[in-house]
């Protein structure tokens, strides 16, 4: 049995402790983001905002180091739990008109009307073929038929179409490449 096991790590690349250590250290830092998200709610990983985004990619990456033995447990769950609260400060903070102007950025205006607005997909450094996936991504069978498609804070993209006419408050907030970007 002893010779399967040795058999088993050495094919592994990792040692009976190493797996052992692995193990602990995953299940510790994913209880600890369970528990984090829990606690600070649905928001964590909404992807509403370059933030939010970030602290997906973020969290994501002290799970690998850790998992990966790149990063000490303590120093993972310490690092989790920072992301957390700065993620939850911002979100609070974003609540103030005057912080969420100055660190998000302004969906875009990249098709109104079924018109293409090609200033604002150059602004964007997107390409025509680029919102045409969109479109078709977004069962859109007929372009004459798009309202708007808004390039969005978090760099998704949303395709309004259909034949009820769109109401201009979807709209607010949104610029059109013609106009400055928000100082």
């Amino acid at each position: 049995m002893a010779d399967i096991w040795r058999s088993l790590t050495a094919q592994l690349g990792a040692g009976a402790g190493e797996l052992v250590a692995v193990l602990v250290s995953v299940l510790a830092i994913y209880a600890w983001v369970v528990l984090a998200n829990r606690l600070l709610g649905l928001r964590s990983f909404a992807k509403l905002s370059a933030f939010d985004f970030a602290m997906t990619v973020a969290v994501g990456s002290i799970i690998a180091g850790v998992a990966l033995g790149n990063a000490p447990v303590a120093s993972g769950l310490v690092a989790v739990a920072v992301l957390f609260f700065s993620q939850w400060a911002i979100a609070k903070l974003r609540q103030q008109s005057r912080f969420d102007r100055t660190v998000d950025n302004e969906p875009l205006l990249l098709m109104h009307e079924g018109q293409v607005m090609h200033e604002a997909l150059a602004a964007a450094r997107l390409t025509p073929d680029d919102l045409t996936a969109k479109l078709r991504a977004a069962n859109v069978l007929d372009p004459a038929e798009v309202h708007a498609v808004v390039f969005e804070t978090t760099g998704d993209m949303t395709v309004l179409h259909g034949k009820q006419p769109l109401d201009p408050s979807l709209l607010n907030g949104v610029r059109r490449a013609s106009e400055h970007p928000r100082t």
